[in-house]
């Protein structure tokens, strides 16, 4: 026997991967914890902690925070919640933990970005405001093209 997974064993996992990226993605509102997601798809949790790093880059609370901010940058830029309400309706459960992930991510807090947003002229399409304001997780880490 080998240590090795088949490749067939590696294809399953993958979908099961993409079952879980995708409930994160519906689901990112939801109380969720990275048991409850390893449950539903029949693994440990430090399992699919390991093999959602190693397919996708970052672990499965990342991934879930990423995608609770990403929402919060698109009620914030609306302007109609407060930031304590926006971070209610996409499932944080603490005000201070929701400022730090989103201060990390998008480089101000949230109040900050509010009130610059309020500012800026609305000419930008929603699709194409989300996809320039998306929060880039490592900024510090980004690859640059080699020569």
């Amino acid at each position: 026997m080998t240590s090795r997974p088949t490749t067939a064993q590696s294809l399953r996992d993958l979908a099961l991967l993409r079952r879980v990226r995708d409930r994160i993605d519906r689901e990112y509102a939801q109380p969720l914890n990275v048991e409850a997601l390893a449950r539903g798809v029949n693994m440990s949790a430090g399992h699919l902690s390991r093999q959602f790093r190693l397919a996708y880059g970052e672990s499965p609370y990342s991934y879930l925070m990423t995608r609770r901010i990403e929402r919060a940058m698109a009620l914030l830029r609306r302007g109609d919640l407060s930031v304590t309400e926006v971070c209610f309706t996409v499932g944080c459960s603490s005000l201070g933990t929701f400022s730090t992930r989103f201060t990390e991510l998008v480089g101000m807090p949230p109040s900050a970005y509010r009130r610059q947003a309020a500012l800026a002229p609305a000419e930008l399409p929603p699709c194409v405001a989300k996809q320039v304001t998306r929060p880039i997780r490592n900024r510090e880490a980004q690859v640059t093209e080699r020569l």
